[in-house]
């Protein structure tokens, strides 16, 4: 799969496509009936498939801390889009001129003189363009201008209700791992490569691997009973997510894993996160000898619940 990074990069070879644009934060099955439907159409026309994402996301740049949090980092999402077998992908970053573009010159020049599409899938919610001024009616009538055909997706239903990455943000708040489980399609997890830190779990006597984020906020906040996926075997281990307020007090989200009965080393590796119990919210500790009695009583459930 190939990532085109910006407008500014398309070629004329990447012209004539079917195309899809959206946030698609955690690719659940309502993307990938997205995605489907757009791998579909291309192998009807033999055309390749485009998939038209924002770095950051609109609402991360318009305000940073109070946007949701992401259930993805880029990479995991582009990993999800080359499993399912889309061919390309347009990353285009969201700048001030960007956001400022009239919904009817991102459609020329993302739609018709950049991809030169085909075919455009999207759902009939979609907005674009300055003040969101731009929606699937738009974009349909821009269609029999430009001679492309645009159609809307129908809503993917979970329980009775439509699954959305703000319904799985829910799920994962309320530690529902498996209705979360059900939206997504798979268990939640987060994807990573493992950072040097400040070594304080060693002090803890509980060493902790430091998982990369990408993110500013995280889905979740608290310590969990976690699978983790390491060259294609699992372990079990125990993570807090957050800000660790008895330490620092960081606004920046973390990731801290520690892994049960083992002894390698996994500087750089990337490694994969699934969080399968919730065993306590994060909390501030009047003293570091206080956390860490808290640490190993929070290792002791996290053994139980695997049955170690």
């Amino acid at each position: 799969m190939e990532l085109i990074r910006g407008l500014h990069n398309l070629r004329p070879r990447h012209q004539q496509c079917v195309t899809t644009i959206g946030a698609f934060d955690g690719v659940h099955h309502g993307h990938r009936k997205v995605l489907q439907q757009l791998i579909d159409k291309g192998r009807e026309l033999n055309l390749p498939t485009v998939v038209v994402v924002f770095e950051p996301l609109p609402r991360e740049y318009f305000a940073p801390l109070q946007a949701p949090p992401r259930l993805m980092s880029f990479r995991e999402k582009f990993i999800a889009f080359k499993a399912m077998g889309i061919d390309r992908v347009l990353r285009i970053r969201f700048t001030p001129s960007f956001r400022d573009l009239e919904p009817v010159d991102f459609i020329r020049q993302v739609f018709v003189e950049g991809l030169a599409s085909r075919y455009i899938i999207v759902g009939d919610d979609l907005r674009f363009g300055r003040n969101r001024g731009g929606d699937f009616e738009m974009l349909k009538t821009a269609g029999q201008q430009y001679d492309f055909d645009v159609v809307a997706t129908s809503t993917v239903t979970v329980e009775d209700e439509r699954v959305s990455s703000t319904r799985i943000r829910q799920a994962l708040q309320q530690a529902d791992f498996s209705l979360a489980e059900n939206l997504l399609g798979r268990p939640y997890s987060i994807a990573g490569k493992v950072l040097r830190g400040q070594q304080l779990g060693r002090q803890l006597d509980a060493p902790t691997a430091n998982v990369e984020l990408h993110r500013i906020r995280t889905a979740l906040s608290g310590v969990y009973a976690v699978e983790v996926l390491i060259d294609d075997t699992t372990f079990y281990g125990v993570a807090n997510v957050g800000t660790r307020p008895t330490v620092d007090d960081s606004l920046k989200a973390l990731l801290e894993v520690h892994l049960l009965d083992f002894a390698q080393d996994i500087y750089g590796k990337q490694v994969q996160v699934i969080f399968r119990h919730k065993i306590r919210d994060e909390k501030k500790f009047d003293s570091i000898d206080v956390l860490k009695i808290q640490i190993h009583k929070d290792i002791d459930v996290g053994r139980n619940f695997f049955g170690l």
